[in-house]
């Protein structure tokens, strides 16, 4: 396990630790009086931080941990200033957007991450195509680099209509969707998927359905941007791409679990046995949220998904918290990346726990919005949950902080 690594992990832990800080305190303002903050400002914060802070700069790191298995811990060094420059601009996102909302130094700083995650796509993409070996994984890898520049299309567009104060609610809602699209489902995606099928890859035999799982997904992820957007005016053809797109990924995931199932050997002997647990979990948060797509199809089901505000972040925290996040912390896990101790397993368990509680209340809350019926006290138990993750956080944290003291 490398020092370098271990830092940055624990930067990440750190950044986590910092958006749950957020996470509480939005549930606390909506339950209780909170006067200090405006709730719109530190959801901005919340949101970005998360994104820029947590997510993309683990990816980011773990990324750079690949290359560094062929090309040893001096890539750390190279990589060094881009995943600085990335927690400069997250940081300044977190403070900007508490402090005044969409305005001059958060929309610059937004733009700044943009251009960190540019230099990171090309200076990765040069050093994929430096190795001998052409491998599946680069082909995830590559793709997830490509969606996360596509992504910020929407994010420019949204600075765009914000800056100029352009109060277009389709055109909003659109630039909106579309950069939460092509992050969740291109950049965080591919990026996760990419890793462990460079794991997979080592399996006699697998190579041709990872390469055909790829193309599937590939294919589907462009096309499936329109299902966050069915609200819209949307010509037949379109539509009739949609549900083949949803289609593709249904066979594409289909081929990826056939490979768990049938190599469960190679699971047992090289991912750790709690490793194994939280990329199941990830896997089942995953499946659920193909079908929840799926559904979605439906356009009079979409129109009602994406009228209530439960729903819509019952969603993005299914992915952000129950795949992606649960994923990472699985990865870490299999292959200790950091000091797996009693606490840090127990901290992530019970994160575990609070996301599966958090989702459980917000499906609860977005049901009962479509009959216009209100649950009792769910916005106290939207808050006790977030306590739940912010509490399996700051155990991990300190589990961190305790190891590196003590190695």
């Amino acid at each position: 396990m490398g020092i370098f690594l271990h830092r940055w992990l624990k930067i990440s832990f750190v950044n986590l630790f910092i958006v749950a800080i957020l996470g509480v305190t939005l549930r606390y303002k909506i339950a209780f009086y909170f006067p200090f903050l405006q709730q719109k400002f530190v959801l901005h914060s919340h949101s970005h931080f998360a994104f820029a802070g947590w997510i993309t700069q683990t990816l980011m790191v773990l990324l750079v941990h690949h290359l560094s298995l062929k090309n040893g811990e001096q890539v750390f060094k190279k990589y060094r200033w881009l995943l600085y420059a990335n927690l400069i601009t997250a940081y300044g996102m977190l403070l900007s957007f508490i402090i005044q909302g969409y305005a001059f130094f958060s929309i610059s700083f937004s733009t700044l991450s943009i251009l960190v995650s540019y230099i990171f796509a090309v200076c990765y993409w040069k050093d994929l195509n430096k190795m001998n070996e052409k491998k599946v994984s680069h082909l995830w890898f590559k793709t997830a680099l490509v969606f996360s520049v596509i992504s910020s299309i929407g994010a420019f567009g949204l600075a765009f209509m914000m800056a100029n104060k352009i109060s277009h609610q389709n055109w909003y809602l659109s630039a909106i969707y579309f950069f939460l699209h092509f992050q969740y489902n291109g950049w965080f995606l591919f990026a996760g998927l990419g890793l462990l099928v460079a794991k997979l890859e080592k399996i006699n035999g697998v190579a041709k359905q990872l390469k055909m799982a790829f193309w599937l997904f590939c294919g589907a992820c462009i096309p499936a941007y329109f299902l966050s957007v069915l609200w819209l005016p949307i010509p037949l053809i379109i539509y009739y791409i949609i549900i083949a797109a949803v289609i593709a990924q249904l066979v594409g995931w289909g081929l990826m679990i056939k490979i768990f199932v049938q190599q469960k050997w190679f699971f047992r002997q090289y991912f750790s046995k709690q490793g194994q647990v939280l990329l199941l979990f990830s896997a089942i948060a995953f499946t659920i949220k193909l079908l929840l797509q799926t559904g979605s199809v439906h356009p009079g089901l979409s129109q009602l998904s994406y009228g209530f505000r439960p729903i819509i972040i019952g969603y993005l925290h299914l992915v952000l918290l129950g795949v992606t996040s649960i994923f990472i912390f699985g990865y870490i896990v299999s292959f200790e990346l950091i000091p797996v101790t009693k606490k840090l397993i127990r901290g992530i368990f019970i994160f575990v726990a609070g996301v599966i509680i958090n989702e459980l209340l917000l499906m609860a809350q977005g049901v009962a919005a479509l009959t216009y019926t209100s649950i009792p006290y769910i916005n106290i138990l939207l808050l006790i949950a977030a306590v739940i993750l912010f509490s399996g956080i700051f155990l991990m944290v300190t589990a961190r902080f305790k190891a590196s003291s003590s190695s």
